[in-house]
């Protein structure tokens, strides 16, 4: 059976076009643990071979492919001729991904991060007019007559507990700030154990692609994975999980699904 590779990085040369597919070559760093006497490899060269059709859909151009980072997905050949092979190991690709920009990531963690602060300075605006509106009635309740002001204290309980309700219900709303509908918890990425059913399966490609835009867009998941409670396997989500691993996410919202 053969094995599978991934790869990460961007193209070592220029792209090569063919009827039906087009090549680029990669390189990685060679194995740091050779055997004692056993000269170590500062890198290993590999092409890469695409379908035209698969490659057209990520947007890269013969210029872009060398500055984007990929990541590639597939399996290692050495059935390649000499002439369009001239890396040390030929890799048949199954899935290409452009990888977000370093820049565009930080950009998208500040804007959430503005998000937040907006979110935490709203409050103090209703705890102004809140204390605004007890004064103003404890005025008016010095000038008022005496059964006017006993009138006044009966209402008043009500007009308090308003206040108090509202702020009970406000940190509702900032329990879990920027992510999908229905989140009820973060758990780290390395902590999600994923069943080998799902690691034999393979995602499509264009609705991963769908959701690494989304991701590049918005700084967080489209939808939560779902995990069982207290295991923390997988149950649904394996796509927005290879998104969460593609981007290198540290954190993944989840809903429970609790064991029966």
């Amino acid at each position: 059976m053969p094995h599978k590779i991934t790869l990460t990085g961007s193209a070592t040369g220029p792209l090569r076009e063919y009827d039906r597919y087009v090549a680029f070559d990669m390189r990685e760093k060679g194995s740091p643990s050779a055997p004692k006497g056993l000269k170590k490899s500062t890198f290993i060269s590999y092409t890469v071979f695409v379908a035209k059709k698969a490659f057209n859909k990520t947007g890269l151009t013969k210029k872009s492919i060398m500055h984007e980072k990929i990541l590639i997905q597939g399996e290692p050949t050495l059935d390649i001729p000499l002439d369009e092979c001239p890396g040390e190991v030929g890799v048949i690709c199954f899935q290409i991904t452009v990888l977000p920009n370093k820049n565009d990531k930080e950009k998208t963690e500040s804007d959430a991060k503005k998000e937040n602060k907006q979110e935490a300075s709203a409050p103090s605006k209703e705890q102004k007019n809140t204390e605004s509106t007890k004064q103003e009635e404890e005025q008016a309740s010095v000038s008022q007559p005496v059964a006017e002001k006993e009138s006044a204290e009966k209402v008043q309980p009500e007009a308090k507990e308003t206040p108090v309700q509202e702020k009970k219900a406000a940190p509702s709303k900032k329990e879990l700030p920027n992510q999908p509908k229905g989140t009820q918890d973060l758990v780290n990425f390395d902590e999600i154990v994923v069943p080998e059913a799902f690691l034999n399966t393979r995602p499509n490609p264009d609705k991963t692609q769908k959701v690494i835009d989304f991701v590049q867009r918005t700084g967080r998941l489209d939808e939560p994975l779902t995990i069982e409670k207290g295991s923390n396997v997988l149950k649904d989500g394996y796509r927005r999980y290879v998104v969460a691993k593609t981007v290198k996410m540290d954190k993944v919202p989840v809903v429970y699904e609790y064991q029966k």
